[in-house]
């Protein structure tokens, strides 16, 4: 609970977490995005360790929102529109089980609501590439230590920064703009 209200939590991993990170601080209704490891065996994994790709972890961002002001179905479509989800273990340069697309579920309505947004995805690109999103239930939420948080608020003028969060930003102020947070127009 935030200030009073009821907020609810989403876990979802689409390539690195500074990119998904970034993309879901600008919406109205999230609370707040931090970096993490979910998805994996290994108990309180590092960077370092989840870099190697053998403790079945992903990079993922932990998303507190409000309902009231954001539902989870506009919080899918952001983060569809925002990675592909129909590359295995990849997403651009980032190569590895870490980077894979994944949603964690909190309740049985999460999962729902994430199986039906892959059917209609796949229904309205028969014959596309199919969507390889792992949807399963959240065990544990890592956060990752503290130099990756906010990292694009912090760094927004490295190489990184500049060629692969950028794009997605203005993507998302345009295709978007009726969900951002007054100060992201």
């Amino acid at each position: 609970m935030q200030g009073g209200r009821r907020t609810s939590f989403a876990y979802f991993g689409g390539g690195c977490f500074w990119c998904t990170e970034a993309v879901f601080k600008m919406l109205r209704g999230v609370v707040s995005a931090a970096p993490g490891y979910a998805g994996g065996s290994a108990a309180d994994p590092t960077y370092e360790e989840v870099s190697t790709g053998e403790t079945g972890h992903a990079e993922v961002t932990r998303v507190e929102f409000d309902p009231s002001l954001i539902g989870y179905d506009d919080l899918l479509t952001v983060f569809f529109a925002t990675h592909d989800p129909t590359s295995l273990n990849r997403q651009g340069t980032d190569v590895g089980t870490q980077y894979r697309s994944i949603i964690l579920y909190g309740g049985k309505d999460q999962k729902w609501s994430a199986e039906e947004y892959i059917r209609n995805l796949e229904a309205k690109s028969p014959g596309g590439k199919p969507i390889v999103t792992e949807i399963r239930q959240l065990d544990k939420f890592y956060p990752a230590e503290d130099y990756h948080k906010d990292y694009y608020e912090h760094h927004r003028t490295a190489p990184y920064c500049l060629l692969m969060i950028d794009p997605k930003l203005e993507k998302v102020r345009k295709k978007f703009a009726k969900l951002l947070k007054d100060k992201s127009r």
